[in-house]
């Protein structure tokens, strides 16, 4: 999605700040910090043999195919915060996975509790009692392929100032939205054709 059109409806919308999470890199991110009018948090979808994992408050790109383990030190080397992205997801996704979120519990500053492509509502459910369970602040994510989709999930939170904050506004938070319409998924494989041609 093309950040103009980012920025657009973010305003239309009423949103005051974004985390931009692309797979795989950070460059729309930092570009988009750049030209937004309001805060910008550089993060990325980092894929790893075994599923999914996030950066965030990222200063450059984590490489992807790297192991759980060495994705997360490099997350940390930027002191960028760690986080699992649709943790619970195993239809057509790439969550991590019960067994790996146990395993790297006392490494999460977050986890994804609600996420608005997630197609199964038992997914979010297992998430926010993980969450909960390990003291582990939730995140929203509407998980956004098209413009129309920002803000189908997001968290009302007070106004935070780097990742510190950040934590602590998250804590304190609330989770808002709803799923997107499972015809959207069609929009992003037709994004990714056009791309393809």
């Amino acid at each position: 999605t093309p950040l103009q059109e980012i920025i657009s409806q973010c305003l239309k919308i009423g949103i005051n700040c974004i985390a931009i999470t692309d797979h795989g890199t950070a460059e729309g991110a930092l570009k988009m910090q750049d030209i937004a009018p309001f805060p910008v948090i550089v993060a990325e979808e980092i894929l790893t043999p075994h599923g999914e994992v996030m950066g965030m408050f990222l200063k450059e790109t984590v490489p992807s195919g790297l192991s759980v383990e060495q994705t997360i030190s490099r997350i940390k080397a930027q002191d960028a915060l760690v986080g699992v992205p649709h943790p619970f997801d195993t239809f057509g996704r790439i969550g991590l996975g019960e067994k790996i979120v146990e395993e790297i519990a006392e490494e999460l500053d977050f986890i994804e509790v609600y996420n608005s492509r997630s197609p199964f509502l038992r997914s979010s459910t297992k998430a926010r009692i993980f969450a909960q369970k390990y003291g582990i602040p939730g995140s929203a994510g509407s998980d956004a392929h098209t413009a129309g989709e920002i803000g189908n999930a997001y968290v009302e939170m007070p106004e935070f100032n780097g990742k510190d904050e950040f934590l602590q506004a998250l804590a304190k938070g609330k989770i808002c939205g709803h799923r997107t319409n499972p015809l959207a998924h069609f929009g992003s494989l037709w994004a990714r054709l056009k791309k393809q041609l």
